[in-house]
């Protein structure tokens, strides 16, 4: 009988300090954050992906998060995208109590630079760097793509328009 009751508790703590050893590790990862997006020129200056659509390797974005209570910013950096005009960072603490986004820098592309000034059409990506937000995964966040516009829409874009059904109230 002792035996069995030895034998129990040593099991119960083998799964007990292996459980602890889980939950340190989740724990270190809750701060740690993925960022993943990319950036495109936008030759419809519609502010979405279209099939004529061209991602742009080099161009410069920055994450900014700032305090919700004064605005001060708290924290920035910034990331280059490669050649499939994606790019990657990694941020690190809980930055629950601040509003962070990723607003492009600069484009390699002078002919595809322009940057809506309105702010209803801010092209800004909100997006959420705490483990205490309900995402499953806690450690990568996509980004929705940013894009650079040109100065003109391009003469293909009525056509690409019209493939996805919709009509914008754009003049050509």
């Amino acid at each position: 009988m002792a035996s069995k009751a030895i034998f129990f508790f040593f099991v119960s703590a083998v799964c007990l300090s292996s459980l602890a050893g889980v939950a340190i590790a989740d724990a270190d990862d809750f701060d740690r954050f993925q960022i993943q997006g990319s950036v495109y020129c936008d030759i419809c200056r519609v502010q979405f992906v279209t099939r004529l659509s061209k991602f742009l390797e080099g161009a410069k974005v920055k994450l900014e998060c700032r305090s919700r209570t004064n605005g001060t910013v708290t924290l920035t950096k910034e990331a280059v995208t490669d050649k499939t005009g994606s790019y990657r960072m990694e941020v690190t603490g809980d930055h629950e109590e601040e509003v962070c986004e990723l607003v492009l820098v600069e484009s390699p592309d002078s002919g595809c630079s322009d940057v809506s000034k309105e702010a209803y059409l801010r092209n800004a990506a909100k997006i959420s760097l705490t483990a205490n937000d309900g995402i499953v995964s806690h450690e990568t966040r996509i980004v929705n793509p940013l894009g650079f516009m040109v100065q003109t829409p391009s003469a293909e874009c009525p056509a690409a328009f019209k493939e996805l059904g919709i009509v914008p109230d754009v003049t050509f």
